[in-house]
């Protein structure tokens, strides 16, 4: 069997979960990873200081992991070069470079895997089934709540963290992949008013540390998320609650790994559909991969469009564009 062949720019903390996993997936082959501050990886692979210098070796995916503010410029760079590319979440910070990149990618023939996790764990495809086949009825109100603590500790840690144009803001860095499922589940988004606030007033940040977004789905009822990194000393929550006609639902965890209360019974209950199944990010992170390979080979549809990533990047915008409180 010939394994697929990647590439990794940026050996961060992402960088090195994906270096992890690729060893771990008997269809990849870890070719390189370009860092140019890193002089060892963890598990011995060739480490490169240069974008160019990867592209004198042979390969069919290269995974972007670097700051966000990069991922555009970094695509755009290896898409041009004639390789697919694996985008870490946020896919940019602005439909407009979410554009360049998929124009880039459409001028060259090659595809855009972005990472959106979450869509694979047990309960996000159980809640995806239900709300699809209608069996919650109509819904009426979304409530997402992300009380999590980031302190000087964490913004202090690369560099990067807390900057405008590296990091774009908590919505894009850290709950990102809550809005995904807000508008996977329950489809875009109109009527969107917001506020944000600097409540914490960290040092280290250009960024305000707390929000709340009010909005309606087009298919109709209404939703709020508030958020939050001004928490003291550790995280708090990560919920989401679903009040439909014909049921409630609230499910919790960083990664949708819990359901705290649902009043779905029988067939259609979580605990019918998952047979015990449970969730483990990095087995999620792994099924991105393997879809990406899969796709490559000719073996499976892309599981995720790369346009809703970027309709993920233009909510997120639309939420940002807020008054300041």
């Amino acid at each position: 069997m010939q394994k697929v062949k990647f590439g990794i720019i940026g050996y961060g903390k992402i960088g090195k979960r994906y270096e992890q996993l690729l060893m771990e997936i008997e269809q990849a082959e870890l070719v390189a990873i370009v860092d140019p501050l890193v002089e060892k990886s963890e598990y011995n692979s060739l480490l490169l200081k240069e974008i160019n210098e990867l592209f004198q070796y042979k390969l069919d995916i290269v995974v972007i992991a670097t700051p966000n503010g990069l991922h555009e410029a970094h695509a755009v760079k290896v898409l041009s070069a004639g390789y697919h590319v694996i985008i870490e979440k946020p896919m940019a910070l602005s439909k407009l470079s979410c554009e360049h990149i998929l124009q880039t990618a459409f001028n060259h023939n090659k595809q855009v895997f972005c990472v959106m996790q979450n869509r694979f764990s047990p309960i996000s495809k159980w809640l995806k089934m239900i709300v699809d086949k209608g069996i919650l009825g109509k819904i009426y109100f979304v409530q997402t709540n992300l009380f999590w603590n980031r302190d000087d500790r964490y913004y202090t840690n690369e560099g990067w963290q807390g900057t405008k144009d590296l990091d774009g803001g908590i919505l894009f860095t850290q709950f990102s992949h809550f809005v995904d499922m807000i508008y996977w589940l329950f489809g875009d988004l109109k009527n969107i008013t917001s506020k944000v606030y600097n409540f914490a007033n960290r040092s280290h940040s250009e960024l305000e540390d707390t929000g709340i977004a009010y909005f309606d789905f087009i298919k109709g009822g209404s939703g709020t998320i508030q958020y939050s990194t001004a928490l003291y000393e550790k995280n708090l929550e990560s919920t989401l609650t679903i009040i439909a006609e014909k049921g409630t639902i609230k499910v919790a965890g960083q990664y949708m790994d819990e359901v705290v209360f649902s009043t779905i019974t029988g067939d259609n209950s979580f605990e019918s559909i998952s047979s015990g199944s449970k969730n483990i990010p990095n087995i999620n992170h792994k099924k991105v991969i393997k879809n990406a390979i899969e796709v490559v080979q000719g073996k499976s549809a892309i599981a995720v469009n790369a346009l809703d990533g970027m309709k993920v990047v233009e909510i997120i915008e639309k939420m940002c564009r807020m008054e300041i409180g």
